[in-house]
């Protein structure tokens, strides 16, 4: 039975772990070695009832880089010549993965296989290249050695076959860079196919597990920016109400649709052959769940993709404001016609979703790769002999 209404904060009452009993799984979008060896990781998930934990290369070059807390494993590194530079940064990343993941491990167990995952990301230089991919997610997920971490492919066209190939293969995936609802459908179309592969070569369904991670606010930024250029040019009072009545809300909009197209997926007969087997769904996870704008409410976007079978990774700012005044209701699947004509009413001011999406997985493919550079270049920095 799910809880309806709103619940409002009050003394006692912390909506981070009550998001579950809205069938919603918190995820902590950050990594870093004290969070592992102080504590905080296991108070979070005694406290806010965190249940996995996600993990990039922006996350990790500013842990590496700002920190002084990888300072013994750098130095040990820094006498081995028999790893370059990309071999360094796996040792350190490899450690708080496998550490991360023992502490989420009775996580992993009591949710019997759900929930209690760390994930790590294959190269984003490799986000085109599907055989290499295929190669780097096997010998990461080899090297980690546990059952309960999913290795992270992007959702571009060339890592779709990857995510059905590993997915057969029995390994966990986190799908990321996903920002178009025809895309998630690929991607889901994969996890599916890979999941029936699985099944034929004798796999154990029961423990596979996957997520769609589908981004959010950096939607709104690009969108709000394009309908600011429009408003400087329109001078139609009726034009100008229907551009701003579009500010904030497309990103929100997507992610109604992308869950509608879930629930529709996971629900025909040819996933009910699967989950009469022990197979789980592909959850939809939110990321990119930080509110960017200032105008914005800071847990807007937390507050308003709550549903059941989803995951919502939070970076550590989107988290305190959630602990300390999130408000919770199913609103996930609130007024989705409303959201059907959000995304109407953006192609009838002339801004192409498609485009939209497009430009976000360009980017954020050259983003990732971009921050692997700095992040190497920092642990490159780290180990040279003194």
């Amino acid at each position: 039975m799910q809880p309806t209404g709103v619940l409002e904060t009050s003394k006692g009452v912390n909506p981070l772990k009550d998001l579950l009993s809205y069938g919603q799984s918190v995820w902590l979008d950050y990594i870093r070695r004290d969070l592992l060896t102080g504590g905080e990781l296991k108070r979070m998930i005694a406290e806010d009832g965190l249940r996995g934990m996600t993990s990039n290369p922006s996350i990790f070059e500013k842990a590496i880089a700002d920190s002084s807390l990888y300072d013994d494993i750098l130095k040990t590194l820094a006498s081995r010549n028999d790893l370059d530079t990309v071999g360094r940064y796996e040792q350190i990343a490899i450690r708080d993965i496998q550490d991360a993941a023992d502490l989420l491990r009775p996580v992993y167990e009591s949710s019997k296989f759900r929930d209690g995952f760390v994930s790590l990301e294959v190269s984003p230089f490799l986000a085109r290249k599907t055989k290499e991919t295929i190669d780097e997610a096997r010998r990461l997920w080899k090297a980690v050695g546990r059952e309960n971490v999913m290795i992270k492919v992007p959702g571009t066209v060339e890592g779709l076959p990857a995510i059905r190939q590993l997915i057969g293969d029995g390994i966990n995936i986190n799908v990321t860079l996903l920002f178009a609802q025809e895309v998630y459908e690929k991607v889901a179309e994969a996890y599916i196919a890979g999941v029936e592969d699985l099944a034929a070569g004798k796999g154990d369904v029961n423990k596979m597990a996957s997520v769609a991670s589908f981004f959010i606010s950096r939607i709104d930024t690009l969108v709000d920016s394009k309908l600011n250029d429009h408003l400087k040019a329109a001078k139609d009072p009726a034009e100008q109400a229907l551009l701003k009545s579009l500010l904030g809300k497309v990103a929100i909009a997507n992610g109604k649709l992308t869950y509608r197209r879930y629930q529709s997926i996971f629900s025909g007969p040819r996933w009910q052959a699967l989950a009469s087997k022990g197979a789980k769904t592909q959850r939809v996870l939110w990321a990119s769940t930080s509110t960017k704008n200032p105008n914005y409410r800071d847990v807007l976007y937390a507050e308003e993709l709550i549903g059941p079978d989803t995951v919502d990774t939070m970076p550590p700012n989107t988290i305190e404001a959630f602990r300390d005044h999130g408000r919770l209701r199913n609103s996930l699947t609130e007024d989705v016609a409303g959201a059907q004509k959000t995304m109407d009413d953006l192609a009838k001011v002339g801004i192409s979703m498609k485009e939209v999406t497009d430009k976000l997985t360009d980017d954020g493919v050259k983003l990732f790769a971009d921050a692997f550079e700095k992040l190497l270049a920092a642990v490159e920095k780290s180990t040279q002999p003194k």
